[in-house]
């Protein structure tokens, strides 16, 4: 098994309660780990054997850019793209952190973070 991160993806979203949030949106810091078997690809050298980090970025990407109240809905949906999606992901870690929430205070970021394991059958 390995594990492979992408850190600190930065994207600018419309995610939150308030209504402003969805007008004038915000910035995101999105960070995604995998676990997966990557024994085949270190012997063949070959993209398709692997966990293409380019994808995982584009599903990233794709599902912060549609609105939702709520991290622990986009975090939700960007975990059960990646299990759908690439079958080579055993397990994913997917953290989506609000920078300068509007919070009434010197706060730098909130964070959620949210795991999703393959099982014999996907609750999605």
């Amino acid at each position: 098994m390995g594990i492979i991160k992408i850190k600190n993806i930065r994207i600018y979203a419309y995610h939150g309660c308030l209504v402003e949030e969805g007008k004038i949106g915000s910035d995101y810091r999105v960070d995604v780990s995998v676990k997966a078997d990557l024994s085949k690809s270190a012997q063949t050298d070959n993209l398709i054997d692997t966990v293409d980090y380019v994808y995982l970025n584009k599903i990233v990407k794709q599902e912060m850019a549609i609105r939702s109240k709520l991290l622990e809905e986009v975090a939700k949906r960007i975990l059960n793209r990646i299990l759908v999606e690439i079958p080579l992901v055993k397990k994913a870690n997917v953290a989506v952190s609000k920078l300068n929430p509007p919070i009434g205070g010197n706060v730098s970021m909130v964070t959620i973070e949210m795991s999703k394991s393959r099982s014999k059958k996907l609750n999605i």
